[in-house]
């Protein structure tokens, strides 16, 4: 773990060293009308990126990058300033130490939840819950807040989409769960989170359902499912809408987004425009016209689209006009 702990900071050392400046510019004004890489050599970058997360304003975004076999996994931040230049990505100052991913903005923009198997009480790991930091006079707490029961239990919880009336969707593996993977949502009420129940089988199976991402208005749900009849590889993005009654409607693929590999961990804009998501599709040849010299070969496996998992980015009205 000390091994590849030291190697990512080293990779994350060298890749923001090299690939950015002091300050850089995105724009997340044009969202493309098909799947595509976002912001490669930046974000996308050959490293394992995943987990995207953009504030409800738009000045500041979280991801996640991890190890080879995602043996440890941290949160990664960049920030816009007044003049509208974004701080190089760095590892987030709350993350770090522990495994730590799957960053989820609130509605309002003051919480940030996410995934970590960091201890309550001691320096030792354990499972995963689902944490929380908050905003105070402008930055960041440094300290995450344990979300507790009923959410979190002696089991793993992952993945937190967190709507305007305070419900917590998350990704569970309980026994009393529909499948072996499925989605749970612990509504909020007095100032509480009541017990989580497992969303009906229009959107949960008896394969494995995750990574969900809730509209904050709790009118569609985007998440991935592996193993259904109609999965295009190793899993794939589906959508369930809600209809006038406020029930989810069966779940349709969203094959203008999927491949043959791992399509997950879905993310909405608060604008409704931009939807980003997170492959492992390549673009790797299984074989070359002439023999591959060792730097070309180094370019591509130190490249985006080399398998490790890249952010893409494209219209969200484009993906529900795939759907009608």
């Amino acid at each position: 773990m000390k091994f590849l702990f030291t190697s990512l900071c080293g990779l994350i050392f060298l890749l923001f060293s090299t690939t950015t400046e002091a300050q850089v510019k995105l724009s997340f004004n044009e969202p493309p009308s098909t799947p595509s890489l976002f912001q490669p050599g930046l974000i996308s970058t050959g490293f394992a990126e995943r987990d995207f997360a953009l504030s409800p304003d738009e000045t500041e975004l979280f991801y996640t990058m991890q190890t080879p076999l995602a043996y440890f996994q941290t949160i990664i931040h960049m920030k816009k300033d007044a003049k509208g230049n974004w701080s190089k990505p760095e590892v987030a100052a709350f993350a770090g130490v522990f495994t730590d991913l799957e960053p989820a903005f609130s509605a309002d923009g003051k919480r940030l939840y996410f995934a970590s198997n960091r201890p309550i009480t001691g320096d030792k790991p354990k499972d995963f819950d689902i944490w929380y930091i908050e905003k105070e006079n402008g930055k960041w707490s440094t300290t995450p807040v344990n979300v507790g029961a009923p959410v979190n239990t002696p089991g793993n919880e992952f993945y937190p989409s967190i709507t305007k009336s305070g419900n917590l969707y998350y990704t569970g593996t309980y026994k009393n769960g529909v499948g072996r993977e499925d989605i749970f949502m612990a509504a909020w009420k007095d100032g509480k989170y009541l017990n989580p129940v497992a969303l009906d089988t229009a959107v949960n199976s008896k394969v494995d359902e995750f990574n969900a991402f809730v509209s904050p208005d709790e009118d569609y749900i985007l998440f991935t499912s592996y193993g259904r009849k109609d999965d295009m590889g190793r899993s794939d993005l589906y959508i369930s809408l809600k209809d006038k009654s406020g029930t989810w409607m069966p779940a349709k693929n969203l094959s203008l987004l999927n491949s043959n590999r791992i399509d997950y961990c879905p993310f909405v804009s608060f604008d409704k425009k931009k939807l980003f998501f997170t492959s492992e599709r390549n673009a790797l040849k299984q074989s070359y016209e002439k023999k591959i010299g060792i730097d070309e070969l180094k370019k591509t496996l130190s490249s985006p689209q080399n398998g490790s998992g890249d952010i893409y980015w494209i219209s969200f009205e484009k993906v529900l006009e795939s759907i009608k």
